[in-house]
């Protein structure tokens, strides 16, 4: 028995194909925990429970962790009582670092008999280095996605893997990327992110700046990407009370990443699938202003956006807090849709840092690593 925790859309993904590469190599495998709907699917077809909790636990920032703290207590309870009566062999912690760290030390201070695997390595290298050593302590195995990585947690005695990133290999073997869609001139799309809140900040400024790119440029055209229908009726009232016209289709951002010119994408997992697509865009955050000031005075980086960090440089405008305003961001998006080279340029180092993260078998990489030290024998292929 193996259980599973993620907490974000992002996470179940990642999740589910790394349960479906266990199933491959281990067709016995039963498994249990908490996550989206893809890991609740996947674990139902070997008989077991994970419950989808993604609606109630996506919450970004500690304003919003603070205003469910009930919720989240309880939770944690259950799951704890759960692992000491079920002791599966391995628990494997999907990112989500706040509630995942503190169930590892939980199980630690127990002395449950239960090896703790992290995949999908939290950016502690990026706001609290000196929680490194400590996590050695509690984990049995780490695997990172980013090769940067795997040296900082190696120096504190953690065993690590760099197994490749899996959204690269998800992005690569998906059906979009085989159409290769044209990229169309001048045309920005708005990439406001999939959570309520996050589009509830990003969407109306980005919507402000786009109106005004149109009306500095009357043959730009303006497409949004909702992650949701429910969030594609919402982002349609926003632009209808703001009276602008703009095309907003849902389930499709990977094909509006491939034909947009250029791009105004939230902080996150979207700008590195931008990034993989070539998508020359600009990084927008906007959260609330408690959780800024304190992500301000632990971070460690000097940027926030995930290429920017792996190239050592800005290579992608960052528009932060109060800088996300709608005449900085239509400045920026006028400047590449008017430069197609300075545009294609971008393309081509955002291609270039991409290359790096080793996509190819990122999955079944972390699964037979995971196997290993689980004492599980199983067959690697040459």
């Amino acid at each position: 028995m193996l259980a599973l925790i993620a907490g974000e859309a992002s996470g179940d993904t990642y999740g589910a194909e790394l349960m479906r590469s266990f199933l491959i190599k281990i067709p016995d495998v039963h498994f249990i925990g908490l996550g989206g709907t893809k890991m609740a699917t996947v674990a139902a077809m070997t008989g077991g429970v994970i419950e989808d909790w993604t609606a109630e636990s996506a919450v970004v920032g500690l304003w919003d962790v603070l205003k469910k703290y009930g919720y989240f207590r309880a939770r944690f309870s259950q799951l704890l009582q759960q692992l000491e009566r079920e002791k599966p062999e391995a628990l494997i912690l999907i990112d989500y670092p706040g509630f995942n760290l503190r169930l590892a030390k939980a199980i630690r201070k127990r002395k449950l008999p239960i090896k703790i695997f992290y995949f999908i390595s939290p950016q502690v290298w990026a706001w609290n280095r000196g929680r490194i050593p400590k996590m050695a302590r509690l984990l049995d195995l780490m695997l990172c996605i980013f090769p940067f990585e795997k040296e900082l947690y190696e120096s504190s005695g953690l065993p690590t893997t760099f197994v490749g990133h899996p959204l690269v290999e998800h992005l690569l073997s998906s059906s979009i990327v085989k159409k290769r869609l044209p990229r169309e001139e001048r045309l920005l799309g708005l990439f406001p992110g999939s959570r309520e809140r996050e589009v509830g900040r990003l969407f109306p400024v980005m919507l402000e700046a786009a109106q005004q790119v149109m009306a500095t440029d009357s043959s730009v055209r303006c497409e949004a990407a909702a992650a949701t229908p429910a969030q594609l009726e919402r982002m349609k009232a926003m632009a209808e009370e703001k009276g602008i016209e703009i095309t907003i289709t849902s389930g499709k951002a990977y094909e509006l990443m491939q034909r947009a010119t250029f791009g105004l994408v939230c902080s996150g997992t979207a700008t590195l699938e931008a990034a993989c697509f070539g998508l020359p865009y600009a990084l927008v955050y906007k959260v609330a202003w408690l959780t800024y000031i304190v992500g301000r005075a632990l971070i460690r980086v000097p940027y926030l956006g995930i290429i920017n960090i792996l190239a050592g440089r800005l290579v992608v405008r960052e528009f932060l807090q109060y800088d996300a305003t709608a005449k900085k961001l239509a400045a920026e998006a006028l400047f590449f849709l008017h430069h197609p080279k300075a545009s294609q340029e971008l393309s081509t180092v955002l291609k270039k840092i991409t290359a790096t993260l080793d996509g190819h078998g990122a999955y079944d990489r972390a699964a037979i690593v995971m196997l290993q030290a689980a004492s599980r024998q199983v067959e690697v292929e040459s």
